[in-house]
């Protein structure tokens, strides 16, 4: 459950990069004031700048749920190779789910994606309930 976890932590690193990137690269520009940013409200902003910050915040969302089962995974000592198959499967679902939402963004890809990966946490929920009744 490891490393699933670190590459989780990964994508989300890589998120950062993008969306910071995007924002710099937006205000030097000159499509948004980089006043914009204090509060993240007044302005038009590039799509860019919205589909990154909004996949940064995913980030922090149903991963928060996959980090706290996989925690319990790792505290309780139940390492099995369908938990782990389960991990992983998030983590793929997770970084297709980014790719989608930051390059061509189609809602359906996007939306089979988010669910899926909701699937695995889900997954993992009830195998840690069942392995610790």
């Amino acid at each position: 459950m490891l490393y699933p976890m670190f590459l989780m932590v990964v994508l989300t690193c890589i998120v950062a990069t993008i969306a910071v990137k995007a924002r710099i690269s937006s205000v030097k520009n000159k499509q948004v004031s980089a006043k914009y940013f204090q509060l993240m409200e007044g302005s038009e902003v590039p799509e860019i700048i919205t589909k990154t910050t909004r996949n940064f915040n995913n980030q922090f969302e149903i991963p928060v749920l996959f980090y706290v089962v996989a925690t319990l995974y790792i505290i309780f000592g139940l390492e099995s190779s369908f938990a782990n198959a389960i991990a992983w499967s998030f983590v793929v679902f997770r970084f297709a789910h980014s790719y989608i939402h930051l390059t061509y963004n189609n809602i359906i890809h996007r939306m089979l994606t988010f669910w899926l990966s909701f699937l695995c946490v889900l997954i993992l929920w009830i195998n840690l309930l069942i392995q610790k009744v």
